[in-house]
């Protein structure tokens, strides 16, 4: 008997009939004799027309000022999909119930919107399962120190998911989404991409990380600290789909390199467009000014992606970084209010018209020059690239935006993405 945690997102909660064969399939599951846990999103755009209700109501400032009421509503998008799944395995015989996060406890921290897991009190939820109920726990949510709904920010069903499965130290997590696994990039985009078999947990890492919107990311740094066995699955194959074959199907992201995975130079090609840079312009190129731009940005909750310092000329320097867009207008601001004028810099600008494109792949650590293969292929392209950022096993770099199908297109190509390994 195994403990299995699945997680359904809100296209496989979309309607009536996808929860009601969720249901099925979990009830498959269970029959077979595996106690499982269930964490559910809201259906798919209720959470968009939850917020925009609250846009409609206070349209500026959102966040900064009704960070507590946006949690409160945004979390009940998940509790209606918990309820009308858990009445839904009932209806197929099955004892189930649902919590919402702070009745399990999930505890996080008091960053509204954005909130971080703290702690998981699982005995609650060992009790039902001991009991032969199958237990649905919200995604996304928790309860912090003073008693208030929290939410883990967008995509945060899948951070619920792989925390509780790291909590009760289950055997499996399976994330069931609209896709059928993991890419070596969208096939929205590359109609030749080809879905990989297994990856490694450091690749999936950086995809994620990197642009990749199968798993978000912070659920891939969970399963890699606690060692969270992790499968990316379809929810629209049949329900009915034998057992066994469903449980080896998808991707599964491994913990351990094999000696298979070295052939693969470069394993996947991630791209964001959600990216915006920000430039300081003429500033002191002295001790201290990197922490004193970055660390106002910090303070404000804003995460900072690709960095660089330019040649100082003249005793002053430029020093540009990229932000999520969401983050831009208020990056600009605190800049040009705060930071401008301690710092004595001429001015700061931005581009919002930019992208980011990453080639990835545990290979590049024992392969020489495949940056520069990708940088070639770029200037084939008459791409121009603005920022650069590596790490040991990925290399990103900035672009403008109108030219980031071109790139992805081009380096697939170069690397053979298309082609299955020998």
């Amino acid at each position: 008997m195994a403990l299995i945690v699945h997680k359904y997102g809100g296209t496989s909660m979309g309607s009536t009939e996808r929860i009601r064969n969720v249901a099925k399939r979990v009830a498959k599951w269970a029959r077979a004799g595996h106690l499982m846990v269930v964490v559910p999103s809201a259906m798919s755009g209720e959470t968009n027309r939850l917020l925009a209700l609250a846009k409609d109501l206070a349209p500026s400032t959102l966040t900064e000022s009704y960070g507590r009421e946006l949690d409160m509503l945004a979390a009940t998008g998940e509790q209606a999909s918990s309820a009308l799944l858990a009445i839904a395995l009932q209806a197929e015989g099955l004892e189930s119930v649902s919590y919402a996060g702070w009745q399990v406890p999930i505890r996080t921290d008091s960053s509204y919107t954005k909130a971080r897991i703290e702690s998981i009190d699982d005995a609650r939820v060992r009790g039902d399962l001991q009991s032969g109920k199958v237990v649905i726990v919200t995604g996304f949510q928790g309860i912090d120190d003073q008693g208030n709904i929290t939410t883990l920010g967008r995509g945060g069903s899948d951070t619920s998911a792989v925390a509780v499965a790291a909590a009760m130290k289950a055997d499996e997590c399976l994330i069931y989404t609209d896709v059928d696994g993991v890419y070596t990039t969208d096939p929205r985009v590359v109609p030749e991409a080809r879905r990989l078999q297994t990856v490694s947990f450091e690749e999936m890492l950086e995809m994620a990380s990197m642009g990749s919107k199968v798993l978000q990311i912070r659920s891939v740094e969970f399963a890699g600290k606690y060692k969270v066995p992790l499968r990316v699955l379809s929810s629209f194959t049949p329900w009915d789909i034998d057992i066994v074959e469903e449980a080896k199907s998808g991707t599964l992201i491994t913990f351990e390199e094999d000696e298979n995975m070295e052939q693969a130079i470069v394993s996947g090609i991630a791209f964001n467009r959600d990216e915006a840079k920000v430039s300081v312009l003429g500033v002191p190129d002295k001790p201290g000014i990197a922490y004193q731009i970055l660390g106002a940005v910090a303070d404000a909750n804003i995460e900072v992606d690709v960095i660089i310092q330019n040649l100082s000329k003249d005793g002053r320097t430029d020093f540009s970084f990229t932000v999520n867009r969401n983050d831009y207008a208020k990056t600009f601001a605190l800049l040009n209010e705060k930071v401008l004028p301690a710092l004595g810099a001429q001015q700061v600008v931005g581009d919002t018209k930019i992208c980011k494109v990453s080639i990835v792949g545990i290979g590049m650590r024992s392969h020489v020059g495949v940056a520069s293969r990708m940088f070639r292929v770029l200037s084939e392209e008459g791409i121009n690239i603005q920022m650069i950022s590596t790490s040991e096993i990925k290399t990103s770099v900035v672009i403008d935006e109108k030219y980031m199908e071109l790139a992805v297109r081009a380096l697939h190509k170069e690397f053979d993405l298309d082609q299955t390994p020998a």
